[in-house]
């Protein structure tokens, strides 16, 4: 074979007395006499390459990236039943003094070192494991909604205004114009519904010029939306969150349950989930919790109070908190029709943490417009999106899933910035 023709190794045990050469990061080296045992890397898996004679006298460093050429021979002394006799080894990038011991089963580094060194950080299995399932969790996530008839959109970064209609927006020149990076693709993705697609989702950045420099609050992070039109209600939107989380889950499980091993972390039981308006959720604060909430609203701390009554009444992870007023909710948030002062919205709340924000949207025009007036927003100010509903959209709704959030919480990391591979939150901007 051609010395350049690179072997996996995961193909290494469907090749066993061939001469194959291998590429990847060395994990570790020892000694054993006169024999070295180097431990290969690459993206599938792990090999012991056995080193002998004038291959044992090389000097390596740990993680430096090789190419070793040799013949696979089977062997009970190691997991996968394959070791490889190397011929040759060459070292393609040599690493430099590691920062810390990177190969230990865990990582005792504080969090600010290990994204300071992020590449070499997410070399190790635990914290890969993160990503790998991540991947695996966005691509059942677009699987399932283009089974279910949704469009993939790719929506504007730099926009004229924030869909919100708040403060936070981070604001920059754009050819001497004021310009805003998106807090979220809400006007557009309602615009394609309206443009006849119907059903949308778009997976992309958003971001938040928000000081909060918390363990779970990030300044850019992915947003999996999703926007349906021909709703009859609501609680169609939350249906269709509870199916497609149902489906990631499983998907999931079916194709990383090597990484879910490695962070001992169990796939949710997803049935039913429950729901309670946002005025029962602050009633059981009071009486069970003795705590106040926000008004409109629910804090951290009633967050992770309502987790835990949920979870002990419902054996449920996961609670829609529903009919949010309309004084905290956003201008295109459809007023209830038996109290106008409160909205057909939801959050979803995940082990006492918010994932989801979503609901029902105002579909007219004129609906719209007083609506925006009565939260003291100049209508003539978002003019593009308003006047897209003069050709008729029809009923809708959506929500928006934080990727992080939901990954943080799924696999119990303590801190959002373990679920981004390169975090921004208020102090950071490299890696």
């Amino acid at each position: 074979m051609e010395s350049s023709k690179r072997v996996l190794i995961s193909e290494c045990n469907m090749l066993i007395g061939k001469e194959v050469v291998l590429k990847g990061w060395v994990k570790k080296i020892r000694q054993l006499g006169k024999v070295g045992f180097l431990l290969l890397r690459d993206r599938t898996g792990l090999l012991q390459c056995v080193l002998e004679q004038e291959q044992n006298q090389v000097k390596i460093e740990t993680e430096s990236v090789v190419q070793v050429t040799g013949i696979l021979v089977k062997t009970d002394k190691t997991a996968n039943g394959v070791e490889l006799q190397v011929s040759e080894i060459l070292v393609l990038a040599e690493a430099d003094l590691l920062p810390f011991e990177i190969n230990k089963k865990k990582l005792n580094v504080g969090l600010d070192h290990l994204l300071n060194h992020r590449v070499l950080s997410l070399r190790h299995e635990q914290i890969n494991a993160i990503f790998t399932i991540q991947s695996v969790f966005v691509k059942g996530f677009t699987d399932f909604l283009m089974q279910e008839g949704f469009t993939r959109i790719f929506t504007p970064k730099i926009v004229s205004q924030g869909a919100e209609g708040g403060a936070n927006v981070f604001t920059f020149n754009y050819f001497d114009k004021s310009a805003y990076l998106a807090q979220s693709p809400q006007f557009y993705k309602q615009m394609m519904v309206g443009a006849g697609f119907e059903r949308v989702f778009e997976i992309a950045p958003v971001y938040r010029a928000e000081e909060h420099n918390s363990s779970r609050h990030l300044n850019e992070y992915i947003s999996l939306d999703v926007e349906m039109g021909f709703i009859e209600n609501v609680e169609e939107v939350m249906e269709m969150e509870k199916r497609v989380l149902q489906y990631v889950f499983q998907y999931v499980k079916e194709r990383c349950q090597k990484q879910l091993d490695v962070l001992q972390v169990d796939i949710p039981v997803l049935n039913e989930i429950p729901k309670m308006t946002l005025a029962e959720a602050q009633a059981i604060l009071k009486e069970t919790y003795q705590k106040d909430s926000p008004e409109g609203d629910l804090n951290t701390e009633g967050e992770k109070c309502i987790g835990n009554y949920v979870k002990d009444k419902y054996g449920s992870d996961f609670v829609f908190i529903t009919n949010y007023p309309r004084a905290t909710r956003p201008m295109y948030t459809m007023p209830n029709k038996e109290n106008p002062e409160l909205t057909d919205s939801f959050d979803l709340l995940y082990k006492g943490s918010e994932i989801t924000s979503g609901g029902q949207r105002i579909h007219r025009k004129g609906e719209l417009i007083a609506s925006f007036r009565e939260k003291g927003l100049n209508p003539n100010e978002f003019k593009a999106y308003i006047d897209s509903f003069a050709y008729a959209i029809p009923p809708h709704g959506g929500f928006g899933i934080g990727l992080e959030r939901i990954i943080m919480k799924f696999l119990n990391l303590g801190n959002i910035r373990e679920a981004s591979a390169f975090p921004r939150d208020c102090d950071r901007l490299i890696p």
